[in-house]
This record gives C-alpha cells, structure tokens and sequence, in this order.
C-alpha cells in the first residue's frame, strides 16, 4: 500500500509542474502550418532556378509527416497517463480488499466457527475459519466437507439434504448436529450475494448446556405432544386441570361427553362432566390423598352411564379420566344372570350334578342329584362333606357292596389329588347302572356327573339287533358292498360284491387283508394303477383319507362303478355297482346329442357361408339400384322409378337380415367385442327414431319418448344400442294399428338404466312367449308381412352381451311392453375392443341403424 501510494504522488508532481515540451510545441502547429505552405509556395519566386514541383512536393510532404509526429506523440502521452492513474486506482482497490479480507479472516478465526462458501460460478466450495477440537471435526477442508466421516449417519443425512436444499432451492435452515464423539455443533444455512453459506459452531460451555436444554425441551414437548395425542385417540373422557380448578385441556371424547362443539370451547366454557356432588366428593379426598378413584354415575347426552373417575392431584394442578363401565357393569349383571341360568339349567337336567368346593364340601347340587340318590333336602343344605354323603349312601344300601368300603372309599376321594378326570361304574344293589365322573377343578374341588345308564345298557342291547336287521339290508342289496377295518383286514361284505367279483366266501370268513382280496378280483378283469390306487386307499398309504371313484371296463363287456368312503372309525367303505346297462344307455344319448350338435353347428355355419355369400351380390345390386335412380345416368319414367326404389327397398331389407344374421353368428363365435363410450340416452333414441322416419310416415304411427333431462350416461355400445331400440320400434310399429301410438320410456335406478318400448297394438299370444326371442321364429298378424324372426333375437344378444337383461310383457290385443335394464358399466373383460373384433361391413347407415324397411321379426 505505500509503495502505491507514493507512485501515486508522484505523477501527481509531475502534473502540477512545467508541461512537457511536446505539448508546448502544440499550440504553434497551427501557426506553423500556414506559415510553411507560404514559404514552401515562396521558394520557387525566391529560387526559381534551383528547385522545381517535385522538390516543393517533397517538403511540403516532410513537413506533414513531422506535423503528424508530433500529434501522435501528445495523444500517446495523454492516453499513457490516463493508463497509468487507472492502474494505481485499481492497485489501490485491490489492496484494500485484501485488507478486508485479512481483516474479516481475522474476525473469523477469532471465534469456534468454520463457514462454507459455495460459488455460484464454479459451485466449488470454500471452507474458512476453524472448528474446537471438542467438536471432533477435522482440521482439513476436504476431510470437513465428507461430513459422513465425523458425524453420526442421522446427522449426517439431515445436513446433506439441508444443504442440497439450501443450494438448489435457497431454502434456510438451523439445527444442532452430533458428532461421532459425542460433540455438539450447530448447523446453519443462509443464502447471501447469490452464493450459499453454511455456518459451523462448536456448542461448549453455556452453548453446549443452551443447545442440551432446548433437545430436552423439544424432547419433552415431542412427549407431550404425543401423550396429547394419544389421550386425544383414548375413547375416554380426559381433562387437565390448574391450580385454581379451572380447565387447562380436555380431550375429544370429553367435548362429546358435555356435548361440546369442540375441545378449546369445553375447556373455556368450563363443562364439567361430573355434577357437583361428585366433584366436591373428589375435592374431599384430594384432601387426604392425591389419588382419587371412585366409581361415579354420570349424565351424558341425556344417558345415565357409569364411569370409573381417577384423577390425581399435583402441585400444578390435576389430571383425570373417564372409563366408562356401563357395559362391564351390564356385563358383570349378565354373567350373575348367566351363572344363575346355569344353574337353573343344570337343575333340569336329567343328569345328577354335584359340585363340591376345595374344602370337599358341597356347594352345589341339581334336582337330579337329590332324585337320584333321595337324600334329605335339609342334609344338602349343611353342605356335608364328601365323606359323609358317601357314608350316608352306604347306609341306605344305595352303593356297590364292597368288601372293603374304607379302601374303596379311599380310591373315590382320590379324585381331589388327580389332574384328569376319572370314570366309574357303579352296580346298585337296585339293579341301576349308574356311570360316575369325577372331574377334578384346577383350583381344588371336584365336580360329580352321575349318569343312568341303565336304559342306555338297554338301548346298547337294541342297537346290536338294529345292526342285525342292517346286515340283513345289506346282503340284499344289489350293490357290492365291502368294510376294511384300518389295518386293512376284510370286516363286513354282501352277497352282491361276491357275485360281481366271483370271490370264494370261504377265503372271505377268513377276514383277508385288502391285498388278497384284490389278486381275486385281478383274475376276472387286471388294471394295475385302479387296484393299486383302491390298496393304498383301504390300506392307509395314501397321503389324505379322501374318497375316490372310477369306472372299470371289463373284458367281458361288464361295466363297473366303484367308490370308497372313510369312515369315522379309520375303517374303509368299498362299493362296486354294476352300471352295465346305464353306460349302454348314457351312450346311446352321448351319441344321439353329438349328432344334434353337429346338425347345428352346420346349419350355423350353412347361415354364415350363405350370409357372406350373399352380402357382395347384394351390395351391387344395390350400387346398381342407386345408380339407376341417378337422374345423370339417364331419366327413369315413373313405373321404372317405382321398380328401382322396390329394389332398393328390398335389397337394404335383404341386407339388414343378412348383417342380423353376421352378428348372431359373431355373438355365437365369441369374438364380438363391444366398442364401450359414454352413451347419450336421449340422442341414441333420436338417431333410432330418425332411422324408421319412412316407416313412421307410412303407418301414421305417433312416437312419444319420456326420458328424463337428468337422467345422464352410462357406458355401452353406443351402435348396439342403437340396433336394441331401432329393432323394438321396428316390431312395435309393425304390430300397432295405422295411427296408433308407440312409447320410449327410459329410466335410472340404482341398478342401472332401463328402456322400454311400449306398443298398443295386437299384442302376442301367450302360446307364442316362451318362443318370442328363438331365433327365426315369428308370426303372421292380419295382412303384415312376416319379417325373418330375429330382430328380438339380436335385442337379447346384445343386451346380454352388456351384462343386461330383457323382460317381455304382453297381452292379446292391449299390446307389447319390452324392457331392457343395461347396467351402469359392464362387467370387466368385456367391451375392450382389440383387433381381433369383428370388422365386416354392415350396411348400416352413419347412426348404424339398419336401412329402411329392415329388422322386422
């Protein structure tokens, strides 16, 4: 800086001493000028003999050039000085900057911190000043930068994205980081002049215990957040109190309880859920213990409820909650009167119940009981001990006579010291069987079942002449019937599984294994994998007891079903049925129904060859008919006119049956596929109607149509619907009366939308309704013409193809009334047209809408 300084004063010396001597000179170049041109023009008077032009042109040309030198010379001068005072400015600034800049890096060192500097030009950063050694940050600005490397990963993620925030977006942000030793720096993010700076100071001393403070209390206030929300969540009323009483926060369930709009006005309001004689029992004994817990009726929402209040008191004030145990209560009121009820229902029961407590006393007995053993009322109701009963019942003779009844008695009472329960079977001296389970409690005592079971040694000995007229059944019956026991072992055969196999009963009351069983039945009729499959069924070698079935074709043309069933036992029921004549049957109908199939499948196929077949012929014909009625192809008299217009006329009917035909065929094939949109109702039924406007005017017939202005879309074939409508008013105008009335009705409900075509005219006999939508079926009425039978054909095609359905309603003489309900989107899998789909030409007009005069049915 000095040295600028007095280069500086230099050149100022200089300015304000004597002016160069070229710029002396500057002022008489003017002068000079004049005065050389003269005396140059002087010098040939002066010598006329000694110098010429040339020579005068040569000076004159001397002395321009030394005029021109000498003016360079002065602009040279000027700009070498403006030169030089720019330079000493700029030396002079520059120094002063690195002046500011010593100065300001001698600020920053001064303090614990480290900033980060990235440019806006290079990106690079800049890393100045320095960091305490108690951060654990590394000294060198590369090592600095990988922050991974001295702060843990969760700070070292968060920063990342705080600077990568900071850069791209200019996004600020403040935060403590942790160190992988334990330190604490703070992070901060600022953007200033277009460049991004990051701060770094190590937190020690009061900062440290600052920034330790401020984590503690967002932990805390994250705490106690989340402990707000938590009760906020609770289905339970909740409060927090102050000092003085009044409330500091309730919860939702609390503003609902009082029936508060919402949680601040409950609390500003000052609700109180309890009514005044709980609360100044609660305020009582926070006298005497801080806890209260009490179990308090309370009114809510005009429901008398019970609540378990607990609320603790503190120095800061007080915090409660509300459980409500109004169910608990009813449910602890229905298991006293469910115990109760059992109780009442054991006492009916036909089995004797007695239940005696850990101390071996009774606590419980039914009627059966006391009926059983006739035992005096008053005696049970001492509840006597278990000892003494049996005592009692060994006196009245009314136990098995033992010959040693101590040790016997011993044996019963061991029942207290058992985990399981225990059976015994006791022989009165009555005659009685009486069948005793002793059932141990896990928490001491035992429970007594006594069960009668002298009808049922009766009923056992009915059972086994029950299972003598069963096998009498099964010998006479005429299906082989065979039982495998689970080891495999023949048990139980009939008469018929013998004669079906030819098997020597001898060898069978031998209860043969299944394996020898088979290798006879192998001798008539050997299919390996069946006998194998039916062994390791019987057998237990299968993986699953599940039954199988099959079907055996013997050599000697017997046809046999046979089926095994597992039993509940382990043991394997096996039947074989000789079904000989019913196969013969079932084949002569499979082969009957083949040839039906067949016979259709030829005709469909007759219709579509003769269809396509058709269809480029009749095309022509039609071209040519136009062509005819093309007045620049010559004039057709009137008689002409009218046999080409029955031309036309005919061939579009011609051509609407034949394209009918195409699509029944294409529904048949299964690869119609529907082109789905947004359908317009209203614009649909219009487009219908315009294309029967020839057939309107003939008839004289009056269309109404009542659609709703809101009754909206829905998606469908927007083409196939309009064949539905454009086929249901072409049968209702052919079938109504000249001048009579056909209505189109169309309405939306919540299962879809529905149009309906009402005529008034004929109507169809109901001899004719099971057969209304066959195909090529119709029906003469008066003088009209029969039309081919498909038009309601196609109708119920294509409304089932939509997932819809079509209803008929009709009555001779009042009229037609047909239905179809589309649902609002049909099922998926349907309606995605792909290019597969059916794309032959139709011959429909532009609202693909048949030709006038076709379609009827």
């Amino acid at each position: 800086m000095p040295k600028h300084g007095g280069r500086r004063r230099g050149n100022s010396s200089r300015q304000s001493g004597s002016p160069h001597p070229a710029l002396k000179a500057l002022p008489l170049v003017p002068f000079l000028l004049p005065a050389t041109a003269a005396r140059a023009q002087d010098l040939p008077q002066r010598f006329p003999t000694q110098l010429g032009s040339l020579e005068v042109l040569w000076m004159v040309s001397l002395v321009g050039a030394f005029v021109f030198a000498v003016f360079s010379a002065v602009i040279l001068i000027r700009n070498r000085r403006r030169a030089e005072e720019d330079i000493a400015r700029l030396e002079r600034g520059i120094a002063d900057f690195q002046a500011s800049v010593e100065q300001a890096e001698a600020l920053l060192d001064t303090d614990d911190q480290r900033n980060v500097i990235w440019h806006r030009s290079t990106g690079k950063p800049t890393v100045i000043g320095s960091l305490g050694g108690g951060s654990g940050a590394p000294e060198s600005p590369a090592a600095f930068l990988a922050f991974g490397t001295w702060l843990t990963p969760d700070s070292a993620t968060r920063l990342e994205h705080a600077l990568a925030d900071l850069r791209n977006e200019g996004e600020s942000f403040a935060f403590n980081l942790t160190s992988t030793g334990g330190g604490l720096v703070e992070a901060v993010g600022r953007t200033a002049s277009g460049r991004a700076i990051a701060r770094f100071r190590d937190l020690t001393g009061e900062r440290q215990t600052h920034a330790l403070m401020v984590a503690e209390h967002e932990k805390l206030t994250s705490m106690v957040e989340t402990m707000r929300a938590l009760l906020d969540a609770m289905p339970n009323p909740c409060w927090i109190r102050n000092p003085d009483g009044s409330f500091l926060w309730v919860n939702e369930a609390y503003a609902e309880a009082v029936e508060a709009p919402n949680q601040i006005q409950a609390a500003r309001g000052g609700n109180e859920l309890l009514d005044g004689a709980a609360r100044k029992l609660m305020e009582g004994h926070h006298a005497t213990d801080p806890v209260f817990h009490k179990r308090l009726p309370v009114v809510v929402a005009g429901d008398r409820k019970l609540f378990d209040v607990l609320d603790v008191a503190g120095d800061d004030g007080q915090a409660g909650i509300a459980i409500d145990v109004s169910e608990l209560e009813k449910m602890q009121a229905d298991l006293r009167r469910t115990l109760d009820f059992h109780a009442r229902t054991l006492d009916e029961l036909a089995t004797a119940v007695a239940i005696f407590g850990a101390d071996r006393r009774l606590t419980f007995y039914n009627a059966a009981y006391r009926d059983l053993w006739g035992l005096d009322p008053a005696f049970l109701e001492s509840a006597p001990e278990d000892s003494a009963i049996l005592d009692r019942l060994r006196q009245d003779r009314k136990l098995p006579e033992q010959a040693d009844f101590r040790a016997w008695k011993k044996s019963i009472l061991d029942a207290y010291r058992e985990v399981g329960a225990i059976e015994h079977w006791w022989h009165l001296p009555d005659g009685r069987t009486v069948r005793v389970v002793a059932n141990p409690h896990p928490q001491g005592g035992v429970t007594y079942v006594y069960e009668n079971v002298t009808e049922k040694l009766d009923l056992e000995s009915r059972y086994n002449a029950l299972i003598r007229v069963q096998r009498e059944t099964l010998d006479n019956l005429q299906e082989g019937v065979a039982v495998f026991g689970s080891n495999g072992r023949l048990r139980l055969w009939n008469p018929s599984i013998v004669a079906i196999w030819s098997l020597d009963e001898t060898t069978l009351e031998d209860r043969p294994h299944i394996a020898q069983v088979i290798k006879q039945c192998r001798r008539i009729h050997d299919d390996a994998p069946t006998w194998q499959r039916l062994n390791a069924t019987v057998a237990g070698f299968a993986e699953t007891r599940t039954p199988i079935a099959g079907r055996m074709e013997r050599g000697d043309g017997t046809v046999v079903d046979y089926a095994t069933l597992p039993l509940p036992d382990g043991a394997t029921l096996v039947t074989f049925v000789d079904v000989t004549d019913t196969v013969h049957v079932e084949r002569a109908l499979v082969d009957k129904n083949e040839a039906l199939q067949q016979a259709d499948e030829l005709k469909n196929t007759f219709i579509q060859h003769v269809s396509y077949e058709l269809r480029s012929p009749l095309t022509n014909i039609i071209g040519f008919a136009q062509l005819l009625n093309d007045p620049k192809f010559g004039e057709l008299n009137d008689k002409q006119q009218e046999y080409t217009d029955y031309i036309r006329s005919s061939s579009a009917a011609l051509l609407a049956i034949i394209n009918d035909i195409l699509d029944l065929a294409t529904l048949d094939a299964g690869i119609m596929e529907l082109h789905l949109g947004e359908v317009d109702i209203g614009e649909t039924a219009t487009a219908a109607i315009e294309g029967l406007q020839d057939r309107i005017r003939e008839s004289e017939i009056r269309i109404t149509t009542d659609i709703p202005d809101d009754i909206g879309h829905f998606t469908a074939d927007e083409k196939r619907i309009r064949q539905v409508l454009y086929n249901l008013l072409s049968n209702a105008i052919v079938y109504s009366d000249h001048g009579g009335l056909v209505e189109i009705i169309a309405r939306r409900s919540g299962e879809g939308v529905s149009l309906t075509v009402r005529d008034h005219g004929c109507g169809i006999p109901q001899d004719f309704m099971p057969n209304v939508f066959d195909r090529f079926v119709s029906r003469t009425t008066g003088n009209r013409r029969r039309g081919p039978g498909l038009g309601l054909a196609i109708v119920k095609s294509f409304v089932e193809a939509h997932r819809g359905v079509v209803d008929i309603a009709s009555r001779e003489g009042e009229g037609t009334t047909v239905t179809c309900l589309f649902p609002f989107e049909p099922a998926p899998g349907h309606g995605d047209a792909t290019p597969a789909s059916i794309a032959a030409p139709d011959g429909r007009g532009e609202n693909g809408v048949p030709a006038a005069g076709a379609g009827r049915s």
